[in-house]
């Protein structure tokens, strides 16, 4: 029998017989949901998250030394960043830029006053480049 045959013809021949033994997957229709758009037991998407923990970073600014510099580095040592006194501060979330405001002082201890939130398009826009 030739390499490309099958016991019951051509290889085509088998490759067809195969092809019409495929069935589509069944799937539950998502219309026939009784939660799903406005029912009684469904649930505001926001309910979903609210409880999923997220790292918030509020950047000061950054800088680039050489290795030997850090190194050099000591106690009153100042590293100078890339931001300008007064520049808006950014607040990350899980490292996707989302607000930007200026340093508090609430009862002895350091916040941040939200400016300008970053809207959801001005986010897509961001990762898209």
């Amino acid at each position: 029998m030739a390499e490309n045959e099958t016991p019951g013809g051509s290889l085509a021949a088998g490759l067809r017989e195969r092809d019409t033994q495929i069935k589509p997957a069944p799937y539950a229709n998502l219309d026939d949901d009784p939660t799903a758009n406005g029912g009684s037991a469904a649930l505001n998407d926001i309910d979903l998250v609210v409880d999923v923990p997220v790292q918030v970073t509020v950047e000061l600014g950054r800088a680039k030394m050489q290795i030997r510099n850090l190194l050099n580095l000591s106690y009153g040592s100042v590293i100078e960043l890339d931001m300008l006194a007064g520049d808006p501060l950014e607040v990350m979330v899980n490292g996707c830029l989302v607000a930007q405001g200026e340093v508090v002082i609430v009862n002895d201890r350091y916040g941040i006053r939200l400016t300008d939130i970053v809207t959801p398009a001005e986010r897509l826009r961001k990762i898209n480049r």
